[in-house]
């Protein structure tokens, strides 16, 4: 597994894939060929399906900036190692290419030229099993062990992490107006927030938690700095269950801190052993996955044991198995941000779960990676992220038969 800092990037949403990942190897790429007349890149399958609702295009743009840049769109044609492939090519002044270089976004920011995960591995151990049975022979919690395994500055980038997530939540309770990019979806975080303070107080610790999601998912949509946790599209989940464990259980940020390095290894076995792409496995593996990287750190904060924190992030991941990735128009917003919402909230419940038991339980939480894996190899493309089935065919549906009526 790679360090957690390559799991917790902060950047820019929406799309951890689509933006960020684009990004980083559009920058690569120009770096290795910054004298060329012309640059192009072919974006594949997922990347060219939903790549305009994404930015991919403005992203892209954006690096190249005043450059000869092309975009060439083949959302029907898939590279061998991953949907999100891209082909960049750089050419001379005589039109002669002069360097190319295939390179895929493999999730959560990441860029790999072959998909591998373990090139830059930091950890001895790469499973979940492996890890708590070392914690407990050695008396380790898991933040422990990966100070063990980083180093202490690993804990002081959580700081960082943890500032940039509680200003996302700060950013979105406050703004008002429409998310860009046509479907018209109002922000409703700070109505939200509003309202709470006015409920009945049986409704605010419950609402208080959906209001933080929403703020950060919503700050990811309209284009502004977030952290991946572990993706752009399930950014809220984490942020929000940590905040609520601030305000309403009494935490420390110091607890906060060690439950990210929790949180960080949770997702980081996901990333390793399964995938965080949504145009690999649907969104289970990225609000799934964000659910039980907070499941574990909510146990965590409320003195759960390992094998409790293992099991809470079992059933994080375990309940949202199978979820597609569908977003209309391939914005990160339906239904995106509501996903976030209702999957922190499930973190709770899967921390409180987790807590009153023993930690013992018949499936492990490497068994629900292997199934999430193979669960989203076995969905059709349709519903991995490309926008062509599920809610967002539904949604294009509804358009078209609306556009014939206004005809006649």
């Amino acid at each position: 597994m790679e360090t957690l800092k390559e799991l917790y990037k902060i950047g820019a949403g929406p799309s951890s894939s689509h933006t960020m990942g684009p990004t980083r190897a559009g920058s690569t790429f120009l770096s290795q060929y910054p004298l060329a007349d012309r640059y192009e890149v072919t974006l594949f399958a997922s990347l060219a399906a939903t790549g305009r609702g994404h930015l991919t295009d403005a992203a892209l743009n954006k690096v190249f900036d005043k450059k000869n840049f092309t975009i060439v769109w083949k959302p029907d044609v898939e590279l061998p190692m991953h949907p999100n492939g891209m082909h960049f090519k750089a050419y001379n002044s005589n039109n002669i290419l002069i360097g190319e270089w295939q390179v895929y976004s493999i999730g959560g920011g990441s860029v790999s030229e072959t998909g591998d995960k373990t090139a830059h591995n930091v950890y001895s151990l790469q499973k979940m099993d492996e890890i708590l049975e070392y914690c407990e022979e050695n008396g380790l919690t898991f933040w422990e062990y990966i100070l063990e395994q980083e180093g202490p500055e690993i804990l002081d980038y959580t700081e960082e992490v943890w500032q940039v997530m509680d200003d996302s939540i700060k950013r979105g309770l406050d703004e008002e107006g429409v998310l860009p990019g046509g479907l018209g979806v109002p922000r409703k975080a700070n109505t939200l927030s509003r309202k709470i303070k006015r409920a009945a107080p049986i409704y605010r610790k419950g609402m208080n938690i959906t209001s933080y999601a929403l703020a950060v998912s919503e700050e990811n949509a309209s284009g502004n700095v977030i952290v991946t946790a572990p993706t752009c599209g399930a950014c809220g989940v984490l942020p929000a269950t940590l905040k609520f464990c601030l305000m309403q259980m009494e935490s420390s940020e110091r607890e906060v801190f060690r439950a990210l390095l929790t949180a960080g290894l949770i997702g980081n076995l996901v990333k390793q052993n399964g995938s965080i792409s949504g145009a690999e496995v649907g969104c289970q593996g990225e609000v799934g996955t964000a659910c039980a990287m907070a499941a574990g750190a909510v146990t965590q904060i409320l003195g759960g044991t390992p094998r409790q924190i293992e099991y809470a992030a079992e059933m994080g991941l375990e309940h949202h198995l199978g979820l597609t990735c569908d977003p209309v128009m391939g914005l990160v917003q339906i239904p995106c941000i509501e996903r976030n919402a209702f999957a922190a909230k499930q973190a709770i419940s899967c921390a409180e779960y987790a807590l009153f038991s023993d930690g013992g339980h018949r499936i492990s939480f490497d068994e629900v990676v292997s199934v999430m894996t193979q669960t989203g190899k076995d969905l059709s493309p349709s519903y991995r992220e490309t926008s062509v089935g599920g809610l967002a065919e539904a949604y294009a549906k509804r358009v078209r038969k609306g556009n014939e009526r206004n005809k006649s």
